[in-house]
């Protein structure tokens, strides 16, 4: 399991841990529903044993800070209320100095900031050659106190290696739903979404949607099935009428579905993850032969004429080379 450590200070801002810390829940239990162990481990760290949060109730069981992380860590730093960073607030320097002690900064370990969180990681140097972003009201604040890092402003969320920084609140969440697509897969994500009633948001410059999560910001549950099932499954022999079955409705309706609530045919939907298949398989060394057969397509012809619809740079075969040649 990951260990991820929610660093909490007096005020902490409620929605900035409190839904993202839900989603890893929800993504444990989706796990488990499908049979497979919980993949995060959901801790509560800080200077103070019982701090109060923003919207006043005080906290308990929160474990003081570790010497060290664990390993494989996800530490997660969120905002507090105000217009800056009071660096004189009661735990607030406790924190930073020790988020400078981390640095290194760990090899395995993510660095997530929600909010004004990104301005606890500045004051401790962790921003430091990273792109990052803030709640729009602390951008200023953030370049002064990290004059190093590349401050993104209108941004939901920015991922720059083992630091991933969201623009505050909601977009928390964004960001959460977005590393539970890497860690455990575009279905689970997408199921937590669904639990949470969230669309999946992405900025015109955020980190582009997996192909197995476009397409899905829309809450008709039963569309959602049918994509759950054919991205479980893209090689099987799926057709309109078998994913209608899945979807409990007619063909004529599954289109209109399709067209309407996620902008997209269900063939054009099916075509896109099945070349997404394809590409991973000839990332990780097989032939094109190889790549189409476990991506569903009926042929090689089938996967190269996909490859020019969606606009694909080369061919399947200089893909595959690239690999055998690097």
């Amino acid at each position: 399991m990951v260990p991820v450590l929610f660093l909490l200070l007096p005020g902490s801002l409620l929605l900035d841990w409190a839904g993202p810390a839900e989603a890893l829940r929800i993504a444990n239990q989706v796990r488990q529903a499908q049979g497979q162990p919980p993949a995060f481990d959901l801790r509560f760290i800080g200077p103070l044993e019982q701090p109060a949060t923003s919207v006043g109730p005080r906290l308990a069981g929160i474990e003081p800070l570790p010497a060290a992380l664990p390993d494989g860590a996800w530490l997660v730093l969120v905002g507090m209320p105000g217009n800056h960073l009071d660096l004189r607030a009661p735990g607030v320097k406790r924190a930073i100095d020790w988020l400078r002690a981390l640095r290194p900064w760990p090899a395995a370990a993510r660095l997530v900031t929600v909010c004004a969180g990104s301005l606890l990681a500045a004051h401790a140097g962790l921003l430091d050659g990273r792109r990052a972003t803030t709640h729009h009201s602390h951008l200023d604040e953030l370049r002064a106190a990290a004059p190093h890092c590349d401050v993104a402003g209108n941004r939901v969320f920015v991922i720059d290696g083992p630091v991933a920084s969201s623009a505050g609140v909601t977009t928390g969440i964004d960001l959460a739903l977005h590393l539970v697509a890497q860690e455990c897969g575009a279905v689970v994500a997408s199921r937590v979404a669904q639990t949470m009633v969230l669309a999946l948001r992405r900025g015109p410059q955020d980190p582009e949607l997996s192909p197995f999560l476009a397409h899905r910001n829309h809450l008709h549950a039963a569309l959602h099935r049918v994509q759950d099932a054919v991205s479980a499954e893209p090689q099987q022999a799926w057709d309109v009428p078998a994913m209608a079955r899945i979807a409990h409705t007619s063909t004529r309706h599954l289109t209109r579905l399709f067209v309407e609530h996620a902008g997209v045919a269900p063939l054009e939907y099916l075509r896109r993850i099945r070349l997404s298949v394809a590409q991973a398989a000839l990332a990780t060394g097989r032939n094109v032969t190889q790549a189409a057969q476990l991506a569903g397509f009926g042929s090689d012809t089938q996967l190269r004429r996909a490859w020019r619809q969606f606009g694909l740079a080369g061919t399947p075969s200089s893909a595959a080379g690239l690999l055998q040649n690097s």
